[in-house]
C-alpha cells in the first residue's frame, strides 16, 4: 500500500476551532465566484441584521484544517457608509459580539456567529489601481488580511505584468494570484489564510504622508484614551481615520458616549485641515488615492505583450474555460467510452471468450463435476470484468490524474454535482462506474466521506456499468434502434439526476466544501500508474474474486437440480403481472444479481433462442431493458458497499434499486402498451 507524509501544521484548526474567513471584494471582482468555487453543496443564506443585505456562509475542508467562509456584501470603501453597508463593517469588527458603544442597539448583532480571524479580499487585477484604496482601508482593520489578485487571465490579455511578490512586500500582507472562474491559485489562496491566521500575522496600517500624520498627530493623541478603546474596541488607527473623515457613525457614538469631547476632538480636526492644502478629510482621500497609485505603478508593467500560455494555456482553456470548458469534459467522457466499448471488447474477445469458448466442450453431469465447472465460470467472470474493464479504464484514469486532466475536470463538473448534493471530486468514480460499479465505489470512498460517501454510492450503482451496456446495446440496438438506446442512457442521467435531490433530503448533513488543487500539467510515469492502478484494484479482487466463484456454483447447483421452475413460479407476480413477460425469465433476473455479464446469455437460455424478438415485443423489451437497467447491479457491488458505507445503507441501496426498477419498469409500461394498442 502507497503511503503518503502529510506535514501536520499545530494549531490544527477543526470543529470548534475552525478559521473564519470572510470573503470581501468590490463589486465585479470575481468575490462570489470565488465562494462558489469552494462552497459546500448546502450553504447558508442570511442577512445582515437590520438589512436586506443578503450574506452566504458555509464550511469549507483546507487540506487538514477547517474554514468557516463567509461571502460577504461587495463593498466600496469603509468611508461614510450607508446603513445597509455600515452593517457589515460592523460584522468586521465585532462579530456577535457588540462592543459598549452599540448596547443601546435595538437591532440585532450583525451576523451570528463571531468576526472573521482573517480577510480575504477579492482584487480584480484589471482595475488594481481602484481596488488598492480599499486594501488601504481594510489594512487599519487590524486583522490578519489575504490578497486574491484575481482575474489574472484579463489583465495578462490586456497587457499587465503585475508583480504579485512586490505587491505583497510593499503591502506587508499575502498576495496570491488567482483566476477564479478557472479554479487557479485558489489552494494556495485558502492554504495563505490559514498559515497568516496560524502566524497571526496582521498588515501594518499604511501611514499617511508625513504632512498628513504631523497634522493629524493632536488628534490622534486625543484618540489614544483607555476610556474610548474600551468603549469601541476598535483599533487605534481605525478610529483616528474615521474620526479625520468625518464618519457619520462613529462621530455619532462618540456624541452619545462622550459628548464632551466632541467638541475638542471636532476643532482638532478643523485645526489638522487648517495646517492642509485642503479639508483633511479630502486631503486624507486624495493621499490614499495617491498611495494605490503608487502602488500600482510600482507592482505593474504595461503594455507587455500578453502570454499565450504555449500547449498549456490551450489546454486550460479547453478544460477550464467556463464557456468552453464542457467539451473537454466531453471529449473525456467519449475516451471513456471508447475503452470501455471499443478497447474493452477487444480485450474481452482476446481473454475471457477464448476461455469460454475453450471450457464449451465440458459439460459434466455429476454434482462434482458441475460444482468444478461452476468454479471455472466463476474464475472466467473475474477474468471478464478485471482484464477488459477494469484495468484498462482505471489505468485510463489514473493517468488523467496524475496528468493533472481529471483535477480540471472535477473543478468544471463540481458546480452540476453541487445541484446533486456532491462535489466535483467525485466525477472520477462515476467514469469508473461505466466500466464497473466495484472500483467506483472504491474510489467514491478514497475521494468522499460522511453522508456525501454515502450518496455518492447509492448513485454510482445507478451508473450502467459495462454489463448492463452490453445487455442495452444487444437488445434496443437490435430491437427498438438508436433512438430506444439513446432514450435508455438518458434515463439515467433522469434518474440520478433526481435521485441525488432526493437523497439530499434525506442525508441533509452536508459536507464541508472543497478547496480543489489545480496541478501543473505533468507527463504520467509508468511506474506510477501501474502502482496506483495495481493499488486500486488489489483489494477489489479479493472481494469479488470469491463472490463471482461462489454465485457461479450457487447458480449450478440450482440449475443442476431443477429449481428454475420453483424460482420462476415464485418471481411470477413480478416477471408475469407487473412487467408483463414471460414467466421464465424470473431466473435470468434474480440471479443477474450475481453475474450481470451473463443476463444476457440466461435471458437466451430460458427462451431458447437467441432471437429475442420472437417472443418478446417491443414493449416487453422495452420494460425488461428498463428493469434490468436499474435492478440491483451486482452481489460484488453489494459486497464492496458493505465494506464502503456500512450494512444500514447497504441494504437501503439494494430496496432503493428494486424500488427504482419496479417503479419505472411499470411507468415504462402503461404508456407503451397505450401506443401499442392504438397503433395497433
Amino acid at each position: 500500500m502507497t503511503t503518503h507524509a502529510i506535514p501536520v501544521q499545530f494549531p490544527l484548526y477543526r470543529g470548534e476551532r475552525r478559521v473564519r474567513i470572510a470573503l470581501l471584494g468590490m463589486p465585479n471582482s470575481g468575490k462570489s465566484t470565488l465562494f462558489q468555487a469552494v462552497s459546500a453543496t448546502s450553504v447558508h443564506t442570511g442577512k445582515l441584521a437590520g438589512t436586506d443585505r443578503t450574506y452566504e456562509e458555509c464550511r469549507v475542508q483546507v487540506g487538514l484544517d477547517e474554514a468557516n467562509l463567509v461571502d460577504l456584501p461587495s463593498t466600496r470603501s469603509l468611508h461614510h457608509l450607508e446603513d445597509t453597508d455600515l452593517v457589515a463593517l460592523k460584522y468586521l469588527l465585532w462579530g456577535d459580539v457588540p462592543p459598549p458603544v452599540s448596547a443601546h442597539d435595538r437591532v440585532a448583532p450583525p451576523a451570528p456567529f463571531a468576526p472573521p480571524d482573517v480577510i480575504v479580499q477579492v482584487v480584480d487585477a484589471t482595475a488594481l489601481e481602484r481596488h488598492l484604496e480599499l486594501t488601504l482601508e481594510l489594512s487599519q482593520l487590524g486583522k490578519p488580511m489575504v490578497l486574491a489578485l484575481n482575474r489574472m487571465d484579463e489583465a495578462n490579455k490586456r497587457g499587465l505584468k503585475i508583480s504579485a511578490a512586490k505587491l505583497e512586500r510593499q503591502l506587508g500582507v499575502r498576495v496570491i494570484p488567482t483566476i477564479a472562474t478557472m479554479g487557479q491559485g485558489i489552494s494556495e489562496l485558502f492554504a495563505a489564510a490559514v498559515a497568516v491566521v496560524r502566524e497571526d500575522a496582521c498588515p501594518v496600517p499604511q501611514p499617511f504622508s508625513s504632512h498628513i500624520a504631523k497634522a493629524m498627530k493632536p488628534l490622534s493623541d486625543a484618540l489614544n484614551d483607555a476610556d474610548i478603546q474600551a468603549a469601541f474596541q476598535a483599533p487605534h488607527a481605525f478610529l483616528v481615520q474615521q474620526v479625520a473623515a468625518g464618519d457619520p457613525f462613529i462621530l455619532g457614538e462618540l456624541g452619545q458616549h462622550f459628548p464632551a469631547r466632541v467638541p475638542k476632538l471636532t476643532q482638532l480636526v478643523e485645526a489638522a485641515g487648517g495646517q492642509l492644502p485642503r479639508p483633511l478629510a479630502e486631503e486624507m482621500h486624495a493621499d490614499r488615492h495617491h498611495q494605490a497609485a503608487s502602488l500600482f505603478e510600482m507592482v505593474i508593467r504595461t503594455g507587455v505583450s500578453p502570454e499565450s500560455g504555449g500547449w498549456r494555456g490551450l489546454l486550460d482553456k479547453l478544460f477550464l474555460n467556463p464557456k468552453i470548458g464542457l467539451i473537454g469534459c466531453l471529449g473525456v467522457f467519449a475516451l471513456v467510452l471508447f475503452v470501455v466499448f471499443e478497447v474493452g471488447g477487444w480485450l474481452d474477445s482476446l481473454t475471457a471468450a477464448r476461455l469460454i469458448e475453450a471450457v464449451e466442450v465440458w459439460q459434466p453431469t455429476s454434482t462434482g463435476g458441475v460444482v468444478g465447472r461452476a468454479v471455472v465460470d466463476g474464475l472466467i467472470g473475474l477474468v471478464g470484468i478485471v482484464v477488459p474493464y477494469m484495468l484498462p479504464l482505471v489505468l485510463l484514469l489514473v493517468a488523467l490524474e496524475e496528468s493533472g486532466i481529471m483535477h480540471r475536470i472535477a473543478f468544471v463538473v463540481d458546480r452540476g454535482f453541487h445541484k446533486i448534493g456532491l462535489h466535483g471530486a467525485v466525477a472520477v468514480p462515476f467514469l469508473l462506474g461505466l466500466g464497473c460499479n466495484v472500483p467506483a465505489l472504491s474510489a467514491a470512498a478514497a475521494t468522499s466521506k460522511g453522508h456525501e460517501r454515502v450518496v455518492a454510492s447509492l448513485l454510482i450503482t445507478f451508473v450502467p456499468c459495462s454489463a448492463r451496456s452490453a445487455i442495452i446495446l444487444a437488445l434496443a440496438g437490435k430491437y427498438l434502434g438508436g433512438v430506444g438506446v439513446l432514450a435508455i442512457f438518458l434515463l439515467t442521467m433522469v434518474v440520478i439526476a433526481l435521485l441525488g435531490k432526493l437523497l439530499a433530503r434525506r442525508y441533509t448533513e452536508s459536507g464541508p466544501g472543497v478547496v480543489q488543487e489545480i496541478p501543473p500539467y505533468s507527463l504520467p510515469r509508468l511506474d506510477t500508474l501501474l502502482k496506483t492502478t495495481w493499488h486500486r484494484t488489489s483489494d477489489i479482487l479479493t472481494i469479488v474474486t470469491p463472490l463471482l466463484v461462489g454465485g457461479s456454483v450457487v447458480l449450478a447447483l440450482l440449475g443442476h437440480f431443477q429449481a428454475d421452475e420453483y424460482i420462476n413460479l415464485v418471481l411470477t407476480p413480478i416477471t408475469g403481472w407487473w412487467l408483463g413477460l414471460p414467466i421464465v425469465l424470473g431466473v435470468p433476473i434474480l440471479f443477474g444479481i450475481l453475474r450481470k455479464e451473463l443476463s444476457l446469455l440466461m435471458i437466451y437460455q430460458a427462451l431458447g433462442s437467441f432471437e429475442v424478438g420472437q417472443y418478446l415485443d417491443w414493449v416487453q423489451i422495452s420494460t425488461f431493458l428498463v428493469f434490468l437497467t436499474f435492478y440491483i447491479p451486482c452481489v460484488s457491488t453489494f459486497a464492496v458497499m458493505l465494506k464502503t458505507i456500512g450494512k444500514r445503507d447497504a441494504l437501503f441501496s439494494v430496496a432503493l434499486s428494486v424500488g427504482v426498477a419496479l417503479v419505472l419498469s411499470g411507468m415504462v409500461r402503461l404508456p407503451l402498451e397505450l401506443v401499442q394498442r392504438f397503433a395497433g
